[in-house]
């Protein structure tokens, strides 16, 4: 009796980090502070080891700048098969712990990283062999592309690791735990500093190795994470279940995680056609209002780093919450979220508006460059609040397992009536660089409080109810 009292007491000491969130019974406003703040330090400190990246790029040649900045295309196809692994990780296993199936989530541990190997394959193929013509695409010349690969080639060969990474923290947010790979970041962050100089330059046996250098040190660096994370998900409670015949590839498991991937990876490669779609009637106006934009760009990224720790936040609640049946908690979720997201948003709006030129003239002296950044970032401030409305509108259409309705509003909200109203704007009207944003601000306030509206009846269809949003 004595040893199972001892044995009791280990378990409960093993798995205490875990019980501090209850997803389904702690308060939200509780909830949203401790899942959302980590998750946004861990997304401000990706965007540090963005810019350190840029920096050292920039001590080698300005040709190694360029070459990272056209590499970006075409390594963000990584990051939106990443992204939906871990959106459809993050879903499924919360859905299951808030059924209070254990054993099934501990099989979706163990299916999602068959899943993100198995994707991994097929991303590696594609960079590998697209990589030249769409680098030629966006105009490199032989030896840009021979440049650029350096560093590309690299990357692609770590895809695996990233994708085992994002799934396994994709497994610790569905149980509240975004600390963990905060932590990942913020060590990613500081050896990043120590390793970019290391292998760009060498020393003592390492030789120098240039613009892959920086490739070398980012799959040191992912490596490293991706072990840390390993070691969390095999101290999480469900661990317990998670045996090795869970890893044996099953269908009804990889195809759920299918399903709800999918959709969310090309909601993410919308984003990027949405801001291809921009700079295209951006460069109508030269190469300066080009530059300046990109600079004004960095700035409100940054500033928006809390709204997308927030959607981290409402897709891990709202997931167990689902499976748990509490249906009026994640009413409460989004329209609290909704009000956090929108006040904080609002508030950092002014900071732009009033700072916009202060901001841009960090990224380039050049006078030009800073008016059309200082237009852009002032615009952006106004757009600001609508934001967050995207943000936790896909996060709760991902948790109740409708990815494709994430879909279709990045295909509406990113491509189809901006470049349409675009095209009125500045090619119908003659419009001029300033309309392009006013258009901007005019279509994401207008489809924003589209999804307000659509919200309401959205939840009721799913949850087979009858309640107005605002009231749970």
């Amino acid at each position: 009796m004595d040893q199972s009292i001892y044995s009791k007491k280990n378990l409960n000491r093993k798995y205490k980090l875990i019980k501090k969130i209850n997803l389904t019974k702690d308060p939200i406003w509780e909830l949203l502070r401790k899942v959302t703040i980590p998750a946004s330090v861990g997304s401000l400190f990706q965007t540090f080891y963005n810019l350190v990246d840029t920096w050292f790029a920039g001590k080698i040649s300005a040709e190694a700048i360029g070459a990272i900045a056209k590499s970006f295309p075409i390594y963000f196809t990584i990051i939106a098969v990443g992204v939906g692994i871990g959106a459809a990780t993050n879903s499924m296993i919360g859905n299951s712990l808030g059924e209070k199936k254990e054993r099934v989530a501990s099989m979706y541990i163990a299916q999602s990283l068959i899943f993100a190997l198995a994707i991994s394959v097929l991303v590696t193929l594609f960079g590998l062999n697209a990589s030249n013509f769409l680098l030629g695409v966006m105009g490199s010349d032989a030896a840009g592309i021979a440049l650029t690969r350096e560093y590309l080639d690299i990357i692609f060969y770590g895809t695996f690791i990233v994708m085992i990474q994002i799934s396994l923290n994709g497994a610790l947010n569905a149980q509240g735990d975004t600390r963990s790979y905060r932590n990942v970041l913020i060590f990613s962050f500081f050896l990043n500093i120590f390793l970019n100089p290391l292998f760009i330059w060498g020393y003592g046996i390492v030789p120098a190795f240039g613009i892959a250098g920086l490739a070398i040190a980012t799959v040191i660096s992912q490596s490293i994470g991706t072990v840390y994370l390993a070691y969390k998900v095999n101290q999480c409670k469900i661990r317990e279940y998670l045996k090795l015949k869970c890893f044996i590839p099953k269908f009804e498991y990889l195809n759920p995680l299918t399903k709800q991937s999918v959709p969310v990876m090309f909601s993410m490669l919308f984003i990027g056609v949405g801001i291809f779609n921009i700079l295209y009637f951006i460069g109508q106006f030269g190469d300066l209002a080009t530059a300046g934009y990109g600079a004004a760009l960095r700035v409100e990224q940054v500033f928006l780093l809390p709204v997308i720790g927030l959607n981290t936040a409402v897709l891990s609640i709202g997931g167990q919450n689902f499976g748990a049946k509490e249906y009026d908690r994640i009413r409460e979720l989004y329209t609290k979220a909704l009000l956090f997201g929108s006040s904080f948003m609002a508030m950092t709006g002014l900071i732009l508006f009033f700072g916009a030129e202060f901001f841009v003239s960090q990224f380039t002296d050049n006078q030009e460059a800073i008016i059309h950044g200082t237009i852009y970032l002032k615009v952006a401030a106004l757009i600001s609040p609508v934001y967050p409305v995207f943000f936790i509108t896909t996060a709760v259409f991902q948790a109740v397992k409708k990815p494709l309705y994430s879909l279709y509003l990045s295909i509406i909200r990113l491509t189809a009536f901006p470049f349409l109203s675009l095209w009125y704007v500045i090619n119908i009207r003659g419009g001029d660089y300033n309309d392009i944003f006013y258009t901007i601000m005019a279509t994401n306030w207008f489809i924003g409080v589209v999804v307000l509206i659509f919200i309401g009846y959205f939840l009721n269809n799913v949850f087979k109810q009858n309640k107005s949003l605002f009231t749970y």
